[in-house]
């Protein structure tokens, strides 16, 4: 790939995190982090050593400098991150041992769903190798929507890589809703993400893993991977071949933005020069690095953890 100022660059939603290892009805006590799928990616990438940007909305209140210094200090260029006058977003997660997560959302007009398509500088998306977002960022709201076609437009028109995740949940949006966001984004799309268990049961009405990949490679998306729980790995198409990864590790203390770990890895190391089956399996390491830990972000690893055990082969 040219030379860019970015490896990667990723709008969407940040997030306050408040999360506890007891049940929520009984916990005194949370510990406070930030999360949000894109930045998730942004930050995973980051970590491994890419050149990252973060197009987003920081609310102005008390978590504010909190939110911004963090970045800074991960790294991550926050030039097009604009301050605005809502609050920012909250969600609560409990992870008891032995049952399923319990999430709270506190999402409904937050900063971030002041995202347009005027935070969409097409100079800056010029310097990007890669352009991504989400489902949820579309599901911000109508102006933030309009962004996110806006900067995979701007991409396409200057051959720079456009990664998409429809990244479906029933607590954000409805299917009905997933389907839309996904149909008008799909054709600006080179690199997309999929999971098994949400995504393709909320989009498609076609169950065959062939046949889904079949119909969006159709679409022209170059690149396709579908992460399966059932079949503890990543099917992943490129050109029209299909390869299949499994999961670095069975050993897993929380799930929560694996994916977009895995995404981000995928990412930096498509930018970085590895070819998409070797990106795979960076990414499967980094995922599962991630999934060992606690919490969305604070769990993601550093470039010499993920890239000791690829260069072993274990």
């Amino acid at each position: 790939m040219l030379d860019k100022e970015f490896d990667l660059i990723t709008i969407g939603e940040s997030l306050i995190e408040f999360s506890t290892n007891q049940k929520l009805k009984d916990a005194e006590c949370l510990h406070k982090y930030y999360g949000g799928d894109s930045l998730v990616v942004a930050i995973a990438a980051k970590r491994l050593g890419s050149r990252v940007g973060f197009i987003t909305c920081v609310g102005n209140d008390a978590y504010k400098d909190y939110m911004l210094s963090s970045w800074e200090n991960e790294g991550l260029d926050t030039k097009h991150v604009k301050i605005v006058d809502e609050n920012n977003g909250i969600y609560m997660v409990s992870r008891t041992p032995g049952e399923e997560k319990e999430f709270i959302y506190y999402r409904k007009k937050i900063a971030p769903a002041k995202l347009s398509l005027e935070d969409i500088d097409e100079e800056y998306i010029k310097k990007a190798k890669v352009i991504y977002a989400s489902g949820v960022t579309q599901s911000l709201s109508i102006p933030a929507r309009e962004a996110v076609k806006k900067a995979f437009t701007i991409a396409k028109e200057n051959g720079i890589l456009t990664a998409y995740d429809p990244n479906y949940s029933s607590v954000i949006s409805t299917n009905e809703d997933a389907k839309e966001y996904f149909d008008e984004i799909i054709e600006l799309t080179d690199i997309l993400f999929m999971s098994s268990k949400y995504d393709t049961k909320s989009i498609f009405e076609i169950s065959s893993l062939e046949n889904i990949i079949k119909h969006v490679a159709d679409k022209g998306v170059e690149t396709i991977v579908i992460k399966s729980s059932i079949d503890k790995g990543y099917h992943l198409n490129s050109q029209r071949n299909t390869t299949f990864i499994p999961f670095y590790t069975d050993h897993v203390i929380d799930t929560t933005s694996s994916g977009d770990a895995f995404n981000g890895a995928f990412l930096h190391a498509i930018t970085n020069g590895y070819n998409p089956v070797e990106a795979a399996k960076i990414a499967s390491i980094d995922a599962g690095l991630q999934a060992q830990g606690i919490g969305a972000i604070k769990s993601i690893p550093s470039q010499d953890e993920v890239y000791n055990i690829f260069k072993s082969g274990e």
